[in-house]
Formats: structure tokens, sequence, C-alpha cells
């Protein structure tokens, strides 16, 4: 209970967050995101209805803002001004949900992030009283500028979205993490249960997933699988590893006091 994830000054129990789409139907959606144990859950505007539609089922109908965050995002948007539109919307059908998820694409054959785009939005928002996540490359001094910025989490990709190749630059993630004030959640590309456990033991404050979820075999069972790699993640990280040595046997047992010697 000591070790919470602080995002905007509201502190959870759980460094998972999930995102709703591409799941069977709103069941398989709540059954997956309670067997992850969400707090948190990520909707894109322009795809899920949470009120936009009132003909419609409405999502929030299975997952409550009284028991979750929703965090509304910005995914299909390829400008900024599309970006900040969108979530202005949010906000209005959220009555006045001031934490979101930005995320500006560059193209839709990779869906990398157009970071002058996302600057440009981050600014935007950021002036507009929004509380900012943001999507971004693993560039650490692209990642800074949006902090000093007032972004209140950097969300760097671990792989291209919904790729599921896992972390490719363990590298960048590293020097993003160790400048980082606000927290690092690792944002695409995680595509099974050791995936999240790597970002966690890297030192990551959480992780968002949701196609690694959705298009499993069994979307539940790997939602309970994701849980506990991040929780395990989480504590490999706290308790640190023991240091990689090469060709420096050091046995479990001494060798001093052996029967015979």
């Amino acid at each position: 209970m000591e070790d919470q994830l602080v995002i905007a000054g509201r502190a959870y129990r759980s460094r998972l967050l999930v995102g709703t789409g591409k799941y069977r139907d709103f069941d398989q959606t709540r059954a997956a995101i309670e067997a992850a144990g969400a707090e948190i859950v990520t909707v894109a505007i322009r795809r899920s209805n949470i009120g936009q539609d009132p003909g419609q089922p409405n999502l929030l109908d299975v997952l409550p803002p009284t028991r979750y965050t929703i965090l509304p995002n910005t995914a299909g948007c390829y400008s900024a001004e599309d970006a900040v539109r969108t979530l202005r919307l949010a906000r209005e059908l959220l009555d006045g949900h001031a934490l979101v998820k930005l995320e500006v694409l560059g193209d839709p054959h990779t869906l990398f992030p157009d970071m002058t785009e996302t600057l440009a939005a981050a600014e935007t928002l950021v002036n507009e009283g929004f509380q900012v996540m943001v999507y971004c490359s693993d560039d650490p001094i692209l990642a800074k500028r949006l902090e000093q910025m007032g972004c209140v989490a950097i969300m760097p990709l671990a792989s291209l979205i919904g790729s599921g190749m896992g972390i490719l630059n363990p590298w960048n993630l590293r020097l993003i993490i160790e400048q980082a004030r606000v927290p690092v959640i690792v944002d695409a590309g995680v595509g099974t249960a050791s995936d999240a456990a790597v970002a966690m033991e890297l030192g990551c404050d959480g992780v968002l997933m949701n196609t690694a979820i959705a298009q499993a075999r069994d979307p539940v069972l790997m939602a309970s699988a994701m849980r506990k790699a991040v929780a395990a993640g989480r504590e490999a990280h706290l308790a640190g590893r023991m240091p990689r040595k090469l060709y420096a046997a050091d046995p479990s047992s001494p060798l001093a006091g052996r029967i015979g010697s």
C-alpha cells in the first residue's frame, strides 16, 4: 500500500493501465479489466461511445467512472488541432475531467508519434488546465521537454503500437527514467507478460497496454498474467538485482567449513 503510483496528485495501487479497444464485446472488456486489476482505463474518444451517441451502448455503463479513472485519449488524431479538439470534447462529456492521454500520430502505417505536433498539442492543453499524460518517442531530450512543459506523465513507446515486439531500446528508456521527475509509463509494444516485467525492472512507474491483452487467445487470462508481471517487475526493481559478473563463479553455499575439508 505504501508503494503507490501517483499521477497528478492522485494515488493508485495498480501500476497496470489498460485500454478498452479490440475486445469481442463489452462483457469481455469488463472481465479483462477486472482480471488486470487496473484502476486507470484509457478510452479512444473517436472510437468509443461515452455519451456522444445516446442511441448506442455506452462504455461507461460497464466501466463506471465511480470505480475507474477514465483516461480519454486521442487515438486516431494526426494533428495538434484534432487532438486538442478531441480532448475538449472529452472534458465536456466527462463533466470537466482534466486527466487525459495525448497521442498525435505521424502516419497510419507505423502509428509512430509525430513529435512536432505532440509538442504543440501538449503546450496548448497544459495552458488550458488539462493534466496531460503524453505518448511519445523514446527520445530523452523530447521527453524532458514535455515534462518541462507541464505534462504529468511521460509515456514512451517500447515498440510500435500493436506490434507486440516488446522493449526494443532499453537504453533510451533508462535515460528517460533517470532524468524524469514525473511518472514514466511504457506505452505501446508490449506483447506478453515478460515484456511488462522487463519494463518494470528497468524502473518504469507503470505500463499501459491494450492489444497484448485484447488480442491474446484468452484475454482474461492474459490480463491476469500481466497483473502479476507488473507486480513482480516492480518488486524486482525495488529489491535491486544482483550485479552481473563475467567468469566470477560465486557458489550459493560457502566452501569454508565443508565436511571433509
